[in-house]
């Protein structure tokens, strides 16, 4: 399967819906996916005080590039805080997390194969 083909479209038209795990202040907007593989572009939302510790560290079998668009997170394992203009490119297998934010943070990403 491929991502559908989407004209431009207003992006507040798609709600933000709970995201996999135990923490229900770490909501995504997907904007475009291939259904159960993985590959998809969303923006990811951690409301203020958001900690995903619950989720435990993440790793995933794609790609995944994160550009932050508002706010912050901390990224518990490494302490060290990530800010607005900040990006990563993670490899398939590269572990990250779990974040907290303490003032919310909103991110762009990009999961590919």
């Amino acid at each position: 399967m491929t991502k559908p083909e989407i004209e431009f479209t207003a992006v507040a038209r798609t709600p933000f819906t709970p995201c996999t795990g135990v923490v229900p202040e770490l909501t995504e907007r997907v904007l475009a996916s291939d259904g159960g593989s993985g590959v998809a572009t969303r923006i990811l939302k951690f409301e203020p005080g958001t900690d995903t510790t619950p989720n435990g560290v993440q790793k995933h079998d794609f790609w995944e590039e994160v550009y932050i668009l508002e706010g912050s997170m901390t990224d518990q394992r490494l302490g060290q805080t990530f800010v607005a203009g900040d990006y990563a490119c993670r490899p398939p297998g590269m572990e990250h997390g779990p974040w907290v934010s303490e003032d919310g943070c909103l991110t762009f990403e990009v999961r590919y194969r």
